[in-house]
């Protein structure tokens, strides 16, 4: 066969529709339903047999009209689920009886659909109160202090998991690292978002005692639990229930805020035996006064030996300990020796040692992490010049900070480590020792590499040395094509542009539309 001359439709059927599952299924529906040629008609009958359809981030109002005035009413007996934005939901649901429809993730959610759709005078009630098992919601709402945490709650999740009466799955998102409000159960009577059938739940909470609270017997039916939690450690003195947790099957937990009470976890976990999959990503401090790092022996002998039905532990523990009170000196290769004798061999460490602030006291601290690989999430911190030699795929969200500087070679191994980077936060005020050896003219005179960061839309300088405003501005240095926003002092941006008049940081300096000048 002639290269040249191959035509879509002289692939197998196979191919074809292995190829055309792979584009939206809206969009091949639109262009294949009713096409004059026999084939394709098949091929396309194929397609709308997929349960899920999505209309997310369509402009042409032409698409919807067809689909809600032709294509629905001929196949809703396939339709399953949607995906889709809130100004479509109304019109599609109504568009005809989809009695097969049990599936729902609204996009852009804001608090106004709860009250616009999600009541007993809405025309979408019975869909969503006698077929909706499963919603996930795309929470767009901000966490800021205009939203009444309280009111919030009542409003917005209280009533949902009331609302739908059938619910048995409820997965509230963020669309990105800015997190929307956090559910707060403190001060609630036990019977509020409480549920005799959901069996899975993600959600955002606000501190560890609202984990606790779901935990507590209101939700008696839940297998998966999926916690992203605000503020791990608690001031309130709160007696939890403690029974087992004999039905769940997977645990996620997530905080990205150090903690000190780590114990509480530790009696948490012990009350999963039956659990088949955890997850965990949390930082610990001062988790007691002989502080030990946690390591793989801690990890099997306090965690895995009670969790017999265990099938997969993903995992990053890091711990913050002061040096100069640990007995033994620090080794990320004895760390990692710990993991191997427990049977993690996909699994790693590493040691950083970073100046901050923790527990109201200033000082060097030494961030020690053991993690599973591949690295699975998407957020990662505490990174410094110890950075190792791996592929971090699913990262987007990174904060590296050391107590010696970053050097350009450095920033090159994060962009080769971090493919997908886009937001990044650096903690370092110590000035750059080749700084000045690396600033070149405007004579493209280059001793080094460019570094291109081409996801890079947030960057976060505010507290490090100036330098780092040179290394990432500067056009022979650093590409940074997408940067939209830029956190930093000013009069230090003031300087490293010459008053924002210098050639080379005009170009990575011409798209920022939001630069938090402190």
């Amino acid at each position: 066969m002639n290269r040249s001359n191959v035509h879509l439709l002289d692939l197998p059927d196979e191919i074809l529709l292995f190829i055309l599952k792979k584009l939206n299924n809206i969009d091949v529906i639109y262009s294949l339903f009713d096409i004059n040629n026999g084939r394709l008609n098949i091929l396309a009958q194929e397609i709308t047999s997929i349960d899920i359809l999505k209309f997310v981030s369509i402009d042409n109002i032409s698409i919807i009209d067809r689909f809600c005035n032709d294509i629905l009413p001929r196949i809703h007996h396939n339709v399953k689920g949607f995906i889709f934005d809130p100004i479509f939901m109304e019109r599609i649901l109504l568009a005809t009886d989809y009695p097969n429809l049990t599936k729902l993730t609204i996009h852009y959610f804001q608090k106004e659909i709860v009250s616009n759709y999600f009541t007993d005078q809405s025309s979408l009630r019975s869909i969503f109160q006698e077929q909706i098992t499963n919603l996930i919601l795309i929470n767009d709402d901000e966490n800021d202090m205009e939203c009444l945490p309280d009111i919030y709650n009542e409003n917005i999740y209280i009533h949902i998991l009331t609302f739908f009466k059938n619910l048995k799955k409820l997965i509230v998102m963020e669309p990105s690292v800015v997190s929307y409000p956090h559910l707060s159960l403190c001060c609630l009577p036990s019977t509020s978002f409480s549920s005799p059938i959901l069996t899975h739940l993600y959600i955002n909470v606000r501190d560890f005692d609202d984990c606790l609270f779901l935990l507590d017997g209101r939700l008696s039916k839940l297998t998966i639990f999926c916690v992203v939690v605000y503020h791990m450690d608690t001031l309130e003195k709160i007696v939890h229930n403690m029974d087992k947790l004999l039905n769940l099957k997977c645990f996620s937990l997530k905080s990205s805020y150090p903690f000190q009470e780590y114990d509480k976890i530790v009696l948490l976990l012990r009350r999963m035996s039956n659990l088949e999959k955890l997850t965990l990503n949390i930082s610990v401090y001062n988790r007691n006064r002989t502080i030990d790092v946690i390591d793989g022996t801690h990890v099997q002998h306090n965690i895995l030996d009670y969790m017999p039905r265990l099938r997969s532990f993903i995992f990053y523990i890091c711990t913050y300990v002061e040096p100069a009170a640990l007995s033994y000196k620090l080794s990320s290769e004895d760390i990692q020796q710990t993991l191997t004798n427990i049977g993690l061999h996909n699994a790693s460490s590493m040691i950083n040692y970073c100046a901050g602030v923790l527990n109201l006291a200033h000082g060097v601290r030494a961030a020690c992490s053991i993690f599973s690989l591949p690295f699975e999430f998407d957020y990662l911190q505490s990174i410094g010049n110890n950075l190792p030699n791996i592929v971090f795929s699913y990262v987007t969200y990174l904060h590296i900070r050391d107590i010696i500087p970053f050097e350009h070679e450095f920033f090159m191994r994060v962009t080769r480590s971090f493919p997908l980077l886009k937001h990044l936060c650096i903690w370092n005020d110590e000035s750059q020792k080749l700084a000045g050896l690396m600033t070149f003219p405007s004579d493209n005179c280059q001793l080094h590499s460019i570094i291109e960061y081409p996801h890079l839309t947030i960057l976060d300088i505010k507290f490090s040395h100036a330098d780092y405003i040179e290394q990432f501005l500067n056009e022979t240095k650093t590409f940074v094509p997408c940067l939209t926003e830029f956190e930093v002092f000013f009069d230090d941006l003031k300087a490293a542009t010459k008053d924002f008049t210098r050639e080379e940081t005009r170009r990575n300096c011409s798209k920022p539309n939001n630069t938090s000048q402190i």
